[in-house]
């Protein structure tokens, strides 16, 4: 594994005009970066984003004032800026992130959509959720602390999760004499247990968020650091995959029949598209039927039809023959259709408090489709000490990680995780109250059903 600095600009050619289809892509598509923090309690992280607002000029007068007024009340002398994040009462009481603390802000080069995810190890399922979506972790380590269980816990999840980047944030340096030593020895040992998850590359950063050290502007007491900030990396890093390099996925959503009598032969297959491409003349099947048709039409969401739709459009599709497909369907490219399985495997995240145990049944909700399914295996769990595998538990707890076993009452149209993260994902839900039980991330099955 290799610790890098983030290259100075994203990759990318541009295209003559009238020669691609894509030209006409949304620019903020690659414009928009979405990225969580993550880390063990009291790294730091709200007061990194704090920071990180702040000295952006991203920050309201009013909600200054109103970190201010708060901070005097609690007697500080200076605003705490974690009260920027850490919105729900309880976490101001506590001074600790429960939930997940959405904000947006934009910089001159780029915008940016932050989830603040918790770092108390009761709460690492809404870490899961945060991060669920991120093109970029941010995990911080206290330079006092080092790397601590949680902190392999949650480089475990963005491992699982297949966060494209990784980046380690040493907080706190101010508190360890802004050590080159200290922070070298933490890069090293957070690089060993990243390497053992598989996380290939890692951008390190020191950093004082509470006195603004490479954050947003370079530290002077960190001369012997040569990298980006903060803020610098984030603008900087590729951001998202061109749509061409997977095969189009069309979870169906809604199948729209007007019933007017101007629009009485109408009927469309409504969703978003979750990767890929898709194109009028283009060959589909209808999953888990199987069934085969050809695009007649796509039509936009302003009401006009185009050529041609890449993820992540919403759009509805006409085809031109009749078939029975019903929310929960998937449209994708006859000659590259995912398999359709009744039996899985995959590894998951366990964020109830409810134990997961061969024998439980459950509901298994896979993008727009939800099915009946029974555990038939915990074959075994993550030991987040040495990040080695431990067979044989049999029962997985909550924010265990572990590799399970599936059986569904009827087929799902899956692909592998690593390939594709929307279409192989999927969660597992309490069939008595529906509440969430496990996210999981499904391995590429091995053979279709019948084989």
């Amino acid at each position: 594994m290799n610790i890098t600095e983030a290259p100075a600009t994203a990759p990318g050619t541009a295209t003559a005009p009238g020669r691609d289809p894509f030209r006409a892509a949304p620019p903020a598509a690659a414009d928009t970066l979405r990225f969580a923090t993550a880390g063990s309690v009291d790294d730091g992280k709200s007061t990194l984003v704090g920071r990180l607002l702040h000295d952006s000029k991203s920050v309201l007068a009013d909600q200054l004032e109103a970190v201010e007024h708060a901070s005097r009340r609690r007697g500080q002398d200076t605003p705490d800026l974690a009260l920027l994040t850490d919105g729900l009462r309880a976490e101001r009481e506590q001074g600790i992130t429960i939930d997940v603390a959405y904000r947006y802000f934009a910089t001159s080069r780029r915008r940016f959509i932050l989830a603040d995810t918790p770092g108390h190890v009761q709460y690492t399922r809404n870490m899961v959720t945060g991060a669920s979506t991120a093109d970029l972790a941010l995990v911080l380590v206290d330079a006092r602390n080092g790397v601590v269980e949680q902190t392999r816990r949650h480089l475990a999840v963005a491992a699982l999760l297949r966060i494209p980047r990784v980046t380690l944030v040493v907080n706190k340096m101010d508190l360890v004499g802004c050590s080159e030593e200290v922070f070298a020895r933490t890069v090293a040992a957070f690089s060993e247990c990243a390497a053992a998850l598989g996380v290939e590359r890692v951008t390190a950063i020191p950093i004082s968020a509470l006195a603004g050290d490479n954050v947003v502007r370079p530290s002077e007491r960190m001369d012997w650091y040569a990298g980006p900030t903060v803020l610098e990396h984030l603008e900087s890093v590729p951001v998202g995959t061109d749509p061409r390099t997977q095969e189009a996925r069309l979870p169906v959503q809604y199948v729209i029949r007007p019933g007017t009598a101007a629009h009485r032969d109408y009927r469309g297959y409504a969703g978003q598209i979750t990767s890929g491409v898709l194109r009028v003349g283009d060959r589909i099947a209808a999953l888990p039927s199987g069934r085969t048709s050809t695009i007649a039409a796509i039509d936009t969401l302003d009401g006009t039809g185009t050529d041609t739709a890449w993820a992540p459009q919403s759009v509805t599709v006409r085809l031109t023959d009749e078939l029975d497909i019903a929310r929960g369907d998937l449209l994708a490219p006859a000659a590259a259709a995912p398999r359709t399985v009744r039996r899985l495997t995959a590894t998951v995240c366990h964020l109830s408090e409810q134990p997961l145990h061969a024998g439980r049944q459950v509901l298994l909700r896979h993008t727009t489709r939800t099915v009946r399914a029974v555990v038939a295996e915990v074959s075994s769990r993550l030991d987040l000490q040495d990040l080695s595998e431990r067979p044989g538990t049999g029962t997985l707890g909550v924010n265990d990680i572990g590799r399970i076993a599936l059986r569904t009452a009827e087929p799902l149209a899956l692909d592998g995780y690593a390939d594709y993260r929307r279409t192989g994902s999927f969660l597992l839900i309490d069939p008595v109250d529906g509440s969430t039980l496990t996210a999981a991330m499904a391995d590429a099955p091995a053979t279709a059903e019948g084989e």
